[in-house]
């Protein structure tokens, strides 16, 4: 339906149907839709209720005539497509709000021929010669700009797309699809990572003993540390058991590909281990999905790749990313200060933190709005903090940082763990950290982060400041009862 609209010409909107319905309103109110499409009569029946004068709604059941009152048209009504010019602009894709309220991000032609031209050039050097279409298995929502990019590119090299929509069988219809390559969110990588370590060490003998020596030769060659019989260990682990876990994961895979946040450098060099690389993309909704991708001929774990090309980046005051090139959008939706706030002389401003080495291969080291800034003076970027913190503790689901304007960091952690392997991690992470990145106090939340509760953007981003309010009140305890026992420790301190 949205290639069908495009083709009329229309300027297409997609949204999350899983955000609240007064999310999904206040999005449509800012772009003032003529025609709102719909697959779920409960979400339409919300929408309707809590919108007086809403515009019309079609039910995808009506819209594809399998409704009884549908109306399906001959082939005379048909037109046929509207050829559009470089400068149109064919779709408003939605920020996902981390940081306040989201913005239609307006795209165009121009835009989504060069990101095309792009991606293509990136997946030939994945595929090599071939002679077959590719085969590609998407689980991620369309409303979002790099899924969207990624079924306009399988559509232009012919691929065989496969879609899952319950994820509960994911793993199971990833099977079944065979997929040459998929695109992945680094939640579920993290999690596929963990469960192929926690089968292998299982299974005992000398399968679990080949895994972990594997593991770790694999890991002192990364560090240059190679011992004498690494490469016989590594030889043997690809012979006789990497094999099996790969065909696991799908026959044919030949990459992963990686976007919408940071993965940890030590899930990208698993996945190397196993002789699958990880593709490591970044960009934003403005940069119509894609800055930089990983070229797979010269992967640099950790880091996500040189700049694509037919584009320019840079560093900016306070080492923020600069960007220019076809693939920046038009501007935000009738919001013309918020698009002069970023596109200044030419450039894009990423709002993103980062760093470049000699091989061009970009680092993103975190976001300027999330900078946290202590009372001491001192600036922290929460994302390696919280980075490190997950990776210590394999029960924590998510770990969000906090600490504007106090003198210490504290954090909120949930999913299934304790407080003395927390108080154990943190202690860890502490004596690696500068005294003031050390986190001095945490609170166990009872319920993860969520896109329904509110916590979570659609494309599973935090949304640090409704975080922060939803939890005012423990943040505000962890900082009392540090402030409490200071004053008794001052109180019991022997007076001159």
């Amino acid at each position: 339906m949205d290639l069908a609209l495009m083709a009329e010409g229309a300027l297409v909107v997609p949204l999350y149907a899983r955000q609240a319905a007064a999310e999904l309103i206040a999005m449509m109110k800012d772009c003032s839709p003529a025609l709102i499409c719909c697959g779920d009569p409960a979400l339409r029946d919300a929408i309707s209720q809590d919108w007086p004068g809403t515009p019309r709604i079609a039910l995808f059941d009506e819209i594809f005539g399998l409704n009884s009152n549908s109306a399906i048209p001959s082939a005379k009504d048909i037109a046929p497509p509207r050829l559009l010019a470089d400068s149109d602009p064919v779709t408003i894709i939605y920020t996902s709000g981390t940081s306040g309220e989201p913005k239609g991000v307006i795209l165009g032609v121009a835009n989504l021929n060069h990101m095309l031209r792009c991606t293509s050039a990136r997946l030939d050097l994945v595929m090599g010669q071939q002679t077959t279409p590719d085969r590609v298995f998407h689980y991620l929502p369309f409303c979002f700009a790099g899924s969207w990019i990624l079924l306009l590119t399988c559509l232009s090299r012919n691929a065989v797309l496969t879609l899952s929509t319950d994820l509960t069988k994911l793993v199971e219809e990833m099977r079944l699809a065979a997929p040459d390559y998929f695109l992945n969110v680094p939640a579920l990588l993290e999690r596929i990572r963990s469960g192929i370590d926690d089968q292998l060490n299982k299974r005992g003998g000398v399968a679990r003993w080949l895994y972990q020596t594997a593991k770790t030769a694999w890991l002192r060659r990364q560090a240059g540390e190679s011992a004498l019989l690494d490469s016989l260990r590594l030889a043997l682990a690809n012979a006789l058991l990497f094999p099996a876990v790969r065909k696991r994961l799908g026959p044919n895979l030949k990459a992963l590909i990686c976007g919408s946040a940071p993965l940890a450098k030590e899930t990208q060099l698993f996945f190397m281990m196993l002789g699958l690389p990880v593709l490591q993309v970044y960009g934003l909704t403005e940069t119509t999905a894609i800055c930089t991708m990983d070229d797979p001929r010269r992967i640099e774990p950790g880091r996500v790749g040189p700049a694509i090309p037919g584009i320019e980046m840079k560093l900016g005051e306070n080492d923020e990313i600069l960007v220019r090139g076809p693939h920046v959008f038009h501007g935000y939706w009738g919001r013309p200060e918020a698009t002069a706030a970023v596109l200044r002389d030419g450039w894009f401003h990423t709002g993103d933190q980062g760093e470049t080495n000699g091989s061009g291969n970009w680092n993103i080291t975190g976001r300027i709005k999330n900078l946290i800034i202590l009372s001491s003076g001192h600036n922290v970027a929460p994302e390696p903090i919280e980075d490190q913190l997950l990776r210590s503790l394999p029960g924590a689901q998510q770990v969000v940082v906090v600490g504007n304007g106090q003198s210490y960091l504290a954090a909120l952690i949930t999913g299934h763990v304790g407080g003395n392997p927390v108080e154990a991690a943190l202690a860890a992470v502490n004596q690696q950290l500068p005294h003031y990145k050390r986190v001095r106090a945490f609170h166990l939340c009872e319920e993860p982060f969520t896109v329904e509760n509110g916590l979570l953007t659609g494309n599973g981003k935090l949304k640090r400041e409704a975080i922060a309010n939803r939890y005012r009140e423990q943040i505000g305890a962890l900082y009392r009862q540090k402030s409490e026992a200071r004053s008794q420790e001052s109180e019991s301190e022997p007076r001159p």
